[in-house]
């Protein structure tokens, strides 16, 4: 009997099946950063604008002997002035997404946030892992874990509503959110409490749309119905969680490092606020992660253009 594919090769392929995204790749000047945007290319996901400077990114992919003899290279000063013009690139439409190169994650928010970049929306830019865990029965999104800190109320509910419309793009059309604490009842010592209340709350007031929300939730009972139900617990996300609101960004990181390290989970990763997707990975990434969050944010760019 033939076995379904992990639900991260099936993002990709539907990905694939929706077409390539002009994607801008900002300032591969490295080998992985150079290589990520050509495997995103061959596996039918991107076409790649390689934005950086033309002499050097020639350079890099003879050195590394990689073909970039398909792609247009957009010449560009540097690192900083790659990331400008990427800007511009989404902002007037010649690039539905943009992707990490080889300058550093702040550089690029940095000009992504700029009020002049054209790139703000009402939303404030949050991060999104969609998360293929080999012993959860679903795709788990986590957010924030990789751009906001230590956000407070109003920033949690702008990482809710970004999270929310990822789970929209993936097919997951009304999604249950557990917002996650310590412990399962309001306790002022302990704010991650008291901002997953005022959450929930915001959800039921039509302040955050689209999905079910809950909180505060422990991890065991978010997870588990049965933890719930044995605590006394009645949540109508317990068990069936599709998105996770985490704490801040030290909870977010450690708990999908985790995932990945010891779970053997694929994180494929998405920013998400600005006018167009961003996609983030790190030199640690494994190759299909790298793919998978091309996938992810293709098809969130393509969830954008088709009508409502």
């Amino acid at each position: 009997m033939k076995t379904a594919a992990p639900r991260s090769h099936q993002l990709v392929e539907r990905a694939r099946d929706r077409g390539p995204a002009r994607t801008a790749v900002v300032y591969p000047c490295s080998e992985p950063a150079l290589a990520g945007a050509l495997e995103a290319k061959a596996a039918g996901l991107i076409l790649p604008l390689l934005v950086g400077p033309r002499d050097l990114i020639r350079q890099v992919a003879d050195d590394a002997r990689l073909d970039i003899s398909g792609c247009v290279i957009e010449d560009a000063a540097d690192a900083h002035a790659s990331a400008r013009l990427a800007a511009e690139m989404a902002r007037d439409g010649s690039a539905a997404l943009l992707m990490k190169g080889s300058l550093h994650t702040d550089e690029l928010m940095g000009v992504i946030v700029a009020r002049d970049a054209g790139l703000r929306t009402e939303r404030r830019v949050s991060h999104v892992f969609v998360m293929d865990v080999p012993a959860h029965d679903r795709l788990l999104l986590i957010s924030d874990a990789a751009v906001n800190i230590a956000p407070g109320l109003e920033a949690k509910r702008h990482i809710t509503q970004n999270a929310i419309d990822v789970a929209h793009a993936l097919g997951i059309g009304h999604p249950h959110i557990a917002v996650l604490s310590a412990v399962e009842t309001v306790n002022p010592a302990i704010p991650s409490s008291e901002h997953a209340a005022a959450l929930r709350d915001m959800a039921k007031d039509g302040r955050i749309t689209g999905g079910i929300v809950d909180g505060p939730l422990a991890f065991d009972n978010m997870f588990s119905a049965e933890a719930a139900r044995i605590k006394g617990i009645s949540s109508p996300v317990s068990g069936r969680t599709d998105i996770l609101v985490m704490p801040g960004l030290e909870a977010g990181n450690i708990l999908y490092k985790s995932l990945v390290y010891l779970g053997g989970a694929v994180a494929a990763g998405v920013v998400m606020g600005a006018r167009v997707p961003v996609i983030l990975t790190s030199r640690a990434d494994s190759a299909h992660s790298r793919i998978a969050s091309a996938a992810v944010a293709c098809l969130v760019a393509h969830s954008r253009s088709m009508p409502r």
